[in-house]
């Protein structure tokens, strides 16, 4: 009985994972699609969240997040106290980059972006935040692998404070510097970076704005309050 609710619980939240800003609602055929599960698991799943309000199904038939989801997520942000402080700090390296921002923590295995401030260059690297990403490539996956004493890649190198320069990172047109976010306790809170165009922000401007994330990462572990279960 235990294994069984296991996988009904893994199953679900495969579900709710097939879900992005690019795909916002989807059919019983795509979400099986997504999933890799099939059709009658999905709408036997689907029904059971529709009731607990963690999907809706619109007059095509066709399936979105629901209130549920929304209601957990401003809990989680209520609970992480930290954005306060974070949210200044991304405004300024963007200030004096000109690129993006964001701070990242993990979820699961994948990464997820709790907060960002976006390059205002027209031609810029754009996140939303809770965009989710992989965990296999990018100096922010690097940084939260390595904090949790997961393999890496032999190839990237690793500052002193455990940042990372990466070019040409998870997008080739993409370069970006991250680095590990702790609370005074030591403990991991997330990943704090700066990504731009490869073209644009080269070699020399990620070393600077490496030193920039680096000194806000010092002063957020002092400020910093522990995120319960992180």
């Amino acid at each position: 009985m235990t294994n069984t609710r296991i996988e009904s619980v893994e199953k679900a939240m495969s579900i709710l994972s097939a879900f992005s800003s690019q795909r916002r609602r989807m059919s019983l055929a795509e979400l099986a699609e997504e999933t890799g599960l099939h059709k009658s698991t999905v709408l036997r799943q689907a029904n059971s969240m529709q009731l607990y309000g963690f999907l809706t199904r619109d007059a095509d038939g066709r399936y979105g997040i629901g209130a549920s989801v929304w209601r957990l997520g401003l809990l989680f942000r209520q609970d992480y106290q930290n954005g306060d402080t974070i949210r200044p700090v991304l405004r300024d390296l963007v200030e004096k980059t000109g690129e993006t921002a964001s701070f990242y923590v993990r979820a699961g295995e994948e990464r997820v972006c709790l907060y960002r401030e976006n390059s205002p260059n027209l031609i810029r690297y754009h996140l939303e935040e809770g965009m989710r990403l992989p965990m296999d490539r990018g100096s922010v996956a690097m940084v939260l692998r390595r904090c949790a004493g997961e393999p890496v890649p032999n190839n990237i190198v690793f500052t002193a404070e455990g940042s990372v320069n990466l070019a040409c990172g998870r997008n080739p047109n993409i370069s970006s510097v991250a680095s590990p976010v702790l609370s005074p306790e030591g403990q991991l809170l997330g990943a704090l970076a700066v990504s731009g165009l490869s073209t644009r922000f080269d070699e020399d401007r990620r070393e600077i704005a490496l030193r920039m994330v680096e000194g806000h990462a010092r002063v957020l572990r002092e400020q910093a309050t522990p995120l319960d279960g992180q």
